[in-house]
């Protein structure tokens, strides 16, 4: 029997049948499964619940802590495990420079603390414990050297223990920690009211939706006209995210996945708009990029038709120009080794061909002083989150 497939974003849902992919915009006033049911009752009813598949970035992802010893392993390797089980990072921390952190006020729903190869002893002290007794935190799990270890049970409770995802070659190693925080998503939103009454619809896990994409992203060629290497920009209603080919980055991470993710958490068109226009306006190229639009900059501070097609635009622009070369960052990825630009999500109903390209040739030739334009080329139909959910 053929599947359904269902998507839960944080503005919008999508239902996938072998036939056709129907589109809603939430109704805010109830809840998920009611606004579901009350759109798709008869076609989602037409289903056994073990060929319904359902994936959802509607609870925002889990708020993530790392701690780690250092930026160049430790913390660069647990920001991408993290990043491609589909978790927000909201801070990474060097561990030697804990007191000149702002402690983060919020409820965070994981701490990652990572540090040292097996062998290397007397990494962390009280100077931790103390820390993690000044914040507030759902879960915590270590994933550094087995030498601190005891040291860290004995202090800090419920600590979750998995093996170090720092090898003595000072290689990644991922599995363990990418599948704990994969479940604790799935945890998470079972724990949600408005996520977990979907399990009435199905008797599979709910995942992360970015963690399904990823999945997808080795066969893309099958359905879409994709070269390698490429970039995914996933435009939503709370973050953008970009999904990237290994190859386009100077990285010291092995790790048996050609491609990774990154997560621009204040960057949506809906929910974090606000931040979007912010970022925006001190960015030192966007008057110019609105000029070039032929827009003034009042539009910024408005929230019709109009300006939701700027906003996704700007994000387009923001999320090239925070992982180009002028712009500091986790990484910066080769954006003129480009072969394809792929657009995904929300955008594609908003956004039509031109408007999408005159965002991209402004940002190549303006900003990076490049003639040679990537293939740019737009998953009308979601077909990345379909092949990722099957």
């Amino acid at each position: 029997m053929s599947k359904m497939l269902i998507d839960i974003g944080s503005t919008y849902f999508k239902v996938a049948t072998k036939k056709r992919i129907e589109h809603h915009f939430r109704n805010f006033k109830t809840s998920i499964y009611d606004d579901l049911m009350d759109k798709c009752e008869a076609l989602i009813k037409g289903y056994d619940k073990e060929n319904i598949h359902i994936c959802s970035s509607a609870n925002g992802g889990l708020s993530t802590l790392i701690i780690g010893l250092t930026e160049s392993f430790s913390l660069k390797y647990a920001t991408n495990i993290a990043y491609n089980s589909g978790i927000n990072i909201i801070e990474s921390m060097v561990y030697n420079k804990l007191e000149s952190y702002e402690r983060p006020k919020e409820n965070i729903d994981v701490v990652i603390i990572v540090g040292g190869i097996d062998s290397k002893k007397d990494i962390f002290d009280k100077k931790l414990i103390d820390y993690l007794e000044s914040i507030t935190y759902q879960n915590i799990v270590y994933v550094g050297s087995v030498t601190q270890t005891k040291f860290l049970t004995t202090y800090i409770q419920n600590l979750v223990v998995l093996p170090n995802i720092i090898d003595n070659k000072l290689k990644m190693y991922e599995d363990d920690l990418k599948d704990y925080l994969t479940n604790l998503y799935a945890s998470d939103i079972e724990g949600k009211d408005d996520i977990k009454d979907l399990y009435a619809l199905t008797s599979n896990q709910i995942y992360s939706t970015p963690y399904i994409v990823n999945q997808a992203l080795p066969f893309i060629d099958t359905l879409l006209d994709v070269a390698d290497p490429f970039i995914v920009v996933d435009i939503g209603g709370a973050t953008t995210d970009i999904h990237y080919s290994k190859e386009l980055v100077d990285d010291n991470i092995i790790t048996t996945n050609e491609y990774d993710r990154l997560v621009f958490k204040k960057l949506g068109v809906y929910k974090s708009a606000d931040s979007l226009v912010f970022s925006a306006k001190n960015n030192e190229f966007v008057y110019e990029l609105l000029a070039h639009l032929n827009k003034t900059e009042d539009i910024l501070d408005k929230r019709d038709k109009e300006a939701t097609i700027l906003l996704m635009q700007l994000a387009i622009f923001l999320v090239l120009y925070k992982v180009s070369h002028h712009h500091k960052s986790y990484l910066n990825i080769k954006l003129t080794s480009l072969n394809s630009i792929v657009l995904t999500g929300g955008i594609t109903k908003v956004l039509d061909a031109k408007q999408i390209d005159d965002v991209i040739e402004f940002f190549y030739k303006k900003i990076l002083n490049y003639s040679t334009i990537p293939n740019r080329v737009v998953d009308l139909n979601y077909s990345i989150w379909t092949l990722g959910v099957k």
